[in-house]
């Protein structure tokens, strides 16, 4: 049995939740080859409106943003109309829906862009792996450094891209500070060798992190806007140094995000307790935590401790779209298949049984 922590209400920005369980953003590859989400993306999220705060996939606030086949997009008209759709189901299911702004910055390849360029990172630094293309696995290209005006063209893109996902009916958006991405890359300095005002201490590698949240909060409301870091996660090649070097970069950044009120800090955690339980006290609204390999009996562990208000789950929803009603009732939980994870179509996303229909 699951704690009874979990099912406590809460308020979480503009939104009103009923328990403590959500959806952890996952990327599928289920996208229109033009990044427009389609019914399958719409029935795939509506199933799983029970867990109440749905976020979504990494979602990409431009061309340049994209990363992966068949991500996708919220940057344009078509976006915006197959987002609607995701919204509309998910309400009608009772939950609500924060997409996900998630720009993969060096963890591209043109290949998988419309327009086939060079992907763009805080410098010219390749993280020195493999992405799925269709062709097969190719090597990651080096990078092309952004300067000073692509930078403010970027902040202005997740701005725009913050609008369209309300504009599309969604609760407000995420932040994907974390996991290797763009704004992840700014932070770490093995991938940041910049010796402007975006590079080199830490208050300037924090700098187009916190300008990106400025903006998009000044754009949709503070409470419309969650953001998500990994401190340490090394992900997309990054290394962020000594422990305590990791802890004076999030401590600096949530100070400096702090003041701004956003609706939760979504912290992807890979062990680092004191560093965790520092970042919780300094946070001014909801915490979300999320780890690796969570057992069914772990799942309120977080909030248990004080660490967390919202436990978001992964693999557990993907397999269970019903996961909140077989958490409550005791009932057994479906199996994932990790074979359709990424491969496209129905199978391995839609298809999961309910325990009603099981």
């Amino acid at each position: 049995m699951t704690a009874s922590s979990l099912w406590q209400p809460l308020t979480l920005g503009r939104v009103d939740l009923d328990h403590r369980l959500a959806l952890a953003p996952m990327t599928r590859n289920r996208a229109e080859p033009d990044g427009t989400p389609g019914p399958l993306v719409a029935e795939y999220y509506g199933q799983r409106a029970s867990l109440g705060l749905i976020i979504t996939e990494g979602t990409q606030p431009s061309a340049d943003g994209q990363g992966y086949m068949n991500t996708p997009g919220i940057h344009t008209d078509a976006h915006v109309a197959g987002w609607r759709s995701v919204a509309d189901a998910v309400h009608a299911g009772g939950g609500s829906l924060f997409i996900q702004l998630m720009h993969a910055g060096r963890i591209s390849h043109p290949d998988n862009t419309p327009h086939h360029r060079q992907p763009v990172a805080p410098s010219a630094i390749a993280p020195e792996q493999d992405m799925f293309t269709a062709a097969g696995p190719q090597p990651i290209p080096t990078p092309r450094a952004l300067g000073l005006d692509e930078i403010r063209d970027v902040i202005a893109e997740f701005r725009h891209a913050a609008a369209s996902a309300i504009a599309a009916g969604a609760d407000g958006v995420e932040l994907h500070a974390a996991n290797g991405y763009l704004l992840h890359q700014f932070l770490s300095p093995n991938a940041n060798h910049r010796s402007d005002a975006y590079g080199g201490s830490i208050e300037n590698r924090s700098r187009f992190v916190v300008e990106v949240a400025e903006a998009v909060a000044d754009e949709i409301g503070t409470d419309r806007v969650g953001i998500r870091i990994s401190p340490a996660m090394p992900l997309g090649g990054i290394d962020e140094g000594d422990v305590e070097s990791v802890r004076a970069q999030y401590r600096h950044l949530i100070d400096e995000l702090a003041h701004l009120r956003l609706a939760y800090l979504h912290v992807h955690h890979v062990g680092d307790d004191d560093l965790l339980s520092s970042l919780r006290e300094s946070w001014p609204t909801a915490v979300l935590v999320v780890r690796y390999g969570r057992t069914r009996e772990q799942i309120a562990d977080d909030i248990e401790a004080g660490f967390a208000d919202v436990a978001p789950l992964g693999r557990f929803a993907l397999a269970n779209p019903d996961v909140v009603d077989r958490l409550r009732n005791d009932a057994p939980f479906n199996e994932l298949d990790p074979a359709t994870l990424y491969t496209g179509g129905a199978d391995g996303y839609v298809d999961y049984p309910f325990l009603s229909r099981a």
